[in-house]
């Protein structure tokens, strides 16, 4: 249902190197680009990631509440994204770990202080 979740950037550049070496671990590319947006997923089919410098000219900003999560397919896969993030100048908002019911999870915000986790179930 989902076709793709937009972030708010400030610095493209940073925020493109950042998210390129993050969602490789993934197999995901950029499949388009201009100089105000890069989009990253596995294929123009399947849900995919964007950073964009916002519309209206106004910096960027943090949605309170806001999350994007990426699903894997193991928990290996979980504990390694989640390190990458945070290798890459992200920041810790909760360790991975089983969240219940078979839900496995970490949570980080990204290096502009947007949250995300990456999870696996069963």
């Amino acid at each position: 249902m989902i076709g793709y979740v937009t972030l708010g950037t400030n610095d493209l550049p940073r925020a493109a190197a950042y998210y390129d070496a993050l969602l490789d671990e993934l197999g995901a590319k950029r499949l388009m680009e201009t100089e105000r947006y890069v989009f990253w997923g596995v294929s123009m089919q399947q849900p995919s990631l964007c950073v964009i410098k916002p519309f209206d000219g106004e910096p960027a900003a943090i949605g309170n509440g806001n999350m994007v999560a990426l699903v894997v397919n193991d928990r290996d896969k979980v504990d390694r994204l989640y390190a990458k993030a945070l290798a890459l100048g992200g920041s810790d908002e909760g360790a991975p770990g089983d969240r219940g019911g078979g839900f496995y999870a970490g949570y980080f915000r990204d290096i502009e202080g947007h949250k995300l986790n990456v999870f696996c179930t069963g």
